[in-house]
Protein backbone atom coordinates (compact mmCIF):
# COMPACT_ATOMS: atom_id res chain seq x y z
CA UNK A 1 0.00 0.00 0.00
CA UNK A 2 1.19 3.86 -0.56
CA UNK A 3 -0.29 7.14 -0.53
CA UNK A 4 -0.38 8.45 -4.09
CA UNK A 5 -0.76 12.39 -4.51
CA UNK A 6 -2.04 13.40 -7.30
CA UNK A 7 0.08 16.75 -7.45
CA UNK A 8 3.74 17.58 -8.23
CA UNK A 9 3.81 19.09 -5.23
CA UNK A 10 6.89 17.15 -3.22
CA UNK A 11 6.18 15.91 0.68
CA UNK A 12 7.91 12.99 2.06
CA UNK A 13 6.23 10.27 2.90
CA UNK A 14 3.96 10.30 -0.41
CA UNK A 15 4.52 9.47 -3.95
CA UNK A 16 3.55 11.78 -6.15
CA UNK A 17 1.10 11.15 -9.44
CA UNK A 18 0.59 14.54 -11.20
CA UNK A 19 -2.52 14.82 -13.38
CA UNK A 20 -2.66 17.53 -14.97
CA UNK A 21 -0.15 20.06 -16.75
CA UNK A 22 -0.80 23.85 -16.24
CA UNK A 23 -0.18 26.06 -19.07
CA UNK A 24 0.33 30.26 -19.25
CA UNK A 25 -1.33 32.03 -21.76
CA UNK A 26 1.02 34.08 -23.69
CA UNK A 27 -1.18 36.98 -22.92
CA UNK A 28 -0.02 41.16 -22.62
CA UNK A 29 -1.64 42.68 -20.13
CA UNK A 30 -2.20 46.65 -18.81
CA UNK A 31 -2.48 46.90 -15.34
CA UNK A 32 -2.14 50.15 -14.50
CA UNK A 33 -5.83 50.71 -14.08
CA UNK A 34 -6.32 48.45 -11.83
CA UNK A 35 -6.71 48.71 -8.38
CA UNK A 36 -7.20 45.44 -6.75
CA UNK A 37 -6.29 41.69 -8.04
CA UNK A 38 -8.39 38.50 -6.79
CA UNK A 39 -6.57 35.07 -7.19
CA UNK A 40 -8.62 31.87 -6.75
CA UNK A 41 -5.37 29.46 -7.31
CA UNK A 42 -1.82 29.72 -6.78
CA UNK A 43 -1.67 28.97 -10.80
CA UNK A 44 -2.89 32.25 -11.43
CA UNK A 45 -0.42 33.84 -9.13
CA UNK A 46 2.49 31.92 -11.30
CA UNK A 47 0.91 32.70 -14.77
CA UNK A 48 0.90 36.30 -13.79
CA UNK A 49 4.34 36.73 -12.80
CA UNK A 50 5.23 35.08 -16.32
CA UNK A 51 2.74 37.80 -17.54
CA UNK A 52 3.70 41.21 -16.38
CA UNK A 53 5.20 41.77 -13.25
CA UNK A 54 3.53 45.17 -12.17
CA UNK A 55 1.05 42.71 -10.31
CA UNK A 56 3.01 42.45 -7.65
CA UNK A 57 2.63 46.41 -6.31
CA UNK A 58 -1.19 46.24 -6.50
CA UNK A 59 -3.59 45.09 -3.77
CA UNK A 60 -4.36 40.88 -3.90
CA UNK A 61 -6.93 39.18 -2.20
CA UNK A 62 -6.48 35.34 -2.10
CA UNK A 63 -8.63 32.51 -1.31
CA UNK A 64 -7.18 29.67 1.06
CA UNK A 65 -3.24 29.95 2.65
CA UNK A 66 -1.42 28.06 -0.22
CA UNK A 67 -2.72 31.28 -2.64
CA UNK A 68 -1.60 33.23 -0.25
CA UNK A 69 1.73 31.53 0.31
CA UNK A 70 2.26 31.68 -3.52
CA UNK A 71 1.80 35.64 -3.19
CA UNK A 72 3.54 35.41 -0.41
CA UNK A 73 6.26 33.91 -2.28
CA UNK A 74 6.76 36.61 -4.98
CA UNK A 75 6.82 39.52 -3.15
CA UNK A 76 3.54 40.78 -4.03
CA UNK A 77 1.18 42.46 -1.79
CA UNK A 78 -1.02 40.64 -0.33
CA UNK A 79 -3.79 42.18 1.75
CA UNK A 80 -6.56 40.01 2.64
CA UNK A 81 -6.43 35.91 2.60
CA UNK A 82 -9.78 34.50 2.44
CA UNK A 83 -11.22 32.12 5.29
CA UNK A 84 -13.07 30.07 2.81
CA UNK A 85 -11.44 27.75 0.55
CA UNK A 86 -14.55 27.29 -2.25
CA UNK A 87 -14.85 30.45 -4.45
CA UNK A 88 -18.32 31.47 -3.94
CA UNK A 89 -17.99 31.85 -0.32
CA UNK A 90 -14.33 33.50 -1.18
CA UNK A 91 -16.84 35.78 -3.44
CA UNK A 92 -19.47 36.86 -0.47
CA UNK A 93 -16.68 37.45 1.99
CA UNK A 94 -14.72 39.93 0.16
CA UNK A 95 -17.66 41.98 -1.74
CA UNK A 96 -17.48 44.74 1.13
CA UNK A 97 -14.19 45.05 0.48
CA UNK A 98 -14.31 45.54 -3.18
CA UNK A 99 -16.41 48.19 -3.46
CA UNK A 100 -15.19 51.41 -5.19
CA UNK A 101 -12.50 49.29 -6.35
CA UNK A 102 -11.64 48.53 -10.20
CA UNK A 103 -10.97 44.73 -9.77
CA UNK A 104 -9.10 42.33 -12.06
CA UNK A 105 -10.00 38.14 -11.35
CA UNK A 106 -6.79 36.37 -13.00
CA UNK A 107 -8.35 32.68 -13.49
CA UNK A 108 -8.34 29.67 -15.20
CA UNK A 109 -10.02 28.71 -18.55
CA UNK A 110 -12.41 26.70 -16.50
CA UNK A 111 -14.12 27.61 -13.44
CA UNK A 112 -15.97 26.32 -11.61
CA UNK A 113 -17.30 28.50 -9.26
CA UNK A 114 -19.68 31.78 -9.39
CA UNK A 115 -17.36 34.11 -8.20
CA UNK A 116 -17.18 36.20 -11.01
CA UNK A 117 -21.18 36.39 -11.33
CA UNK A 118 -21.63 37.21 -7.43
CA UNK A 119 -19.31 40.10 -7.63
CA UNK A 120 -20.57 41.43 -10.77
CA UNK A 121 -24.46 41.27 -10.04
CA UNK A 122 -23.37 43.10 -6.59
CA UNK A 123 -22.09 46.31 -9.13
CA UNK A 124 -18.35 45.45 -8.49
CA UNK A 125 -16.52 46.77 -11.37
CA UNK A 126 -14.87 43.55 -12.37
CA UNK A 127 -12.83 42.29 -14.99
CA UNK A 128 -11.67 38.37 -15.86
CA UNK A 129 -9.03 37.44 -17.77
CA UNK A 130 -7.86 33.70 -18.49
CA UNK A 131 -3.95 33.89 -17.77
CA UNK A 132 -3.92 29.97 -17.37
CA UNK A 133 -5.11 26.72 -18.62
CA UNK A 134 -5.15 22.80 -16.99
CA UNK A 135 -5.10 19.81 -19.19
CA UNK A 136 -4.75 16.47 -18.60
CA UNK A 137 -1.31 14.58 -18.83
CA UNK A 138 -0.27 11.98 -21.32
CA UNK A 139 -1.85 8.40 -20.13
CA UNK A 140 0.88 6.55 -17.74
CA UNK A 141 0.83 2.31 -17.34
CA UNK A 142 1.80 2.66 -13.54
CA UNK A 143 0.15 0.40 -11.64
CA UNK A 144 -0.96 1.26 -8.43
CA UNK A 145 -0.59 -0.41 -5.50
CA UNK A 146 -4.01 -2.41 -4.03
CA UNK A 147 -5.31 -0.89 -0.58
CA UNK A 148 -3.35 2.43 -1.08
CA UNK A 149 -4.92 5.90 -0.59
CA UNK A 150 -5.29 8.32 -3.25
CA UNK A 151 -5.61 11.99 -3.04
CA UNK A 152 -7.22 14.07 -4.87
CA UNK A 153 -6.20 17.73 -5.06
CA UNK A 154 -9.27 19.54 -7.81
CA UNK A 155 -11.60 18.51 -9.24
CA UNK A 156 -9.07 18.55 -12.56
CA UNK A 157 -7.02 16.05 -11.12
CA UNK A 158 -9.85 13.32 -10.23
CA UNK A 159 -11.38 13.99 -13.87
CA UNK A 160 -8.09 13.36 -15.42
CA UNK A 161 -6.83 10.29 -13.10
CA UNK A 162 -10.54 8.19 -14.02
CA UNK A 163 -9.67 8.92 -17.45
CA UNK A 164 -6.31 7.48 -16.62
CA UNK A 165 -6.53 4.22 -13.88
CA UNK A 166 -9.69 1.94 -13.53
CA UNK A 167 -10.56 2.29 -9.83
CA UNK A 168 -9.86 -0.63 -7.77
CA UNK A 169 -12.34 -1.44 -4.77
CA UNK A 170 -8.98 -1.72 -2.20
CA UNK A 171 -8.21 1.34 -3.05
CA UNK A 172 -9.31 4.89 -0.52
CA UNK A 173 -9.68 8.54 -1.67
CA UNK A 174 -9.32 11.61 0.13
CA UNK A 175 -10.21 15.16 -1.33
CA UNK A 176 -9.48 18.79 -0.53
CA UNK A 177 -12.73 19.46 0.08
CA UNK A 178 -16.25 19.31 -0.90
CA UNK A 179 -16.08 20.56 -4.89
CA UNK A 180 -13.07 18.12 -5.70
CA UNK A 181 -15.40 14.88 -4.10
CA UNK A 182 -17.91 16.29 -5.78
CA UNK A 183 -16.01 15.19 -9.05
CA UNK A 184 -15.99 11.58 -7.78
CA UNK A 185 -18.21 8.73 -9.21
CA UNK A 186 -21.10 8.68 -6.64
CA UNK A 187 -20.06 4.71 -6.16
CA UNK A 188 -16.83 5.59 -4.67
CA UNK A 189 -16.64 6.20 -0.97
CA UNK A 190 -14.12 8.95 0.16
CA UNK A 191 -12.66 11.40 3.04
CA UNK A 192 -13.19 14.79 2.78
CA UNK A 193 -10.20 16.92 4.64
CA UNK A 194 -11.66 18.99 7.48
CA UNK A 195 -8.55 22.31 6.36
CA UNK A 196 -8.54 22.63 2.73
CA UNK A 197 -4.65 21.93 2.17
CA UNK A 198 -2.40 19.02 0.73
CA UNK A 199 -0.61 18.84 4.75
CA UNK A 200 -4.41 18.22 5.91
CA UNK A 201 -5.13 15.77 3.44
CA UNK A 202 -1.49 13.31 4.11
CA UNK A 203 -2.25 13.78 7.67
CA UNK A 204 -5.56 12.22 6.99
CA UNK A 205 -4.61 9.66 4.24
CA UNK A 206 -2.01 8.37 7.17
CA UNK A 207 -4.73 8.23 9.62
CA UNK A 208 -6.30 5.70 6.94
CA UNK A 209 -3.30 3.86 6.09
CA UNK A 210 -2.60 2.68 9.92
CA UNK A 211 -6.56 1.44 9.93
CA UNK A 212 -6.19 -1.34 7.16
Amino acid sequence: MSIYLLSDTFHEGVVNLPQIKVTCRDIELDLLSYNALIFSSKNGVKAIDKINKKWRKIPAYAIGKPTAKAIENLDGNLVYTSNFSYGDDFAQEILPKLKGKKVLFLRAKKVLSDLENILKKSNIDLISKVVYETTCREKTTKKLLKHSVIIFTSPSTANCFFNNYKWDKSYKAVCIGKVTAKALPNEISLHVSKTQTIEACITLAKTLIKQN
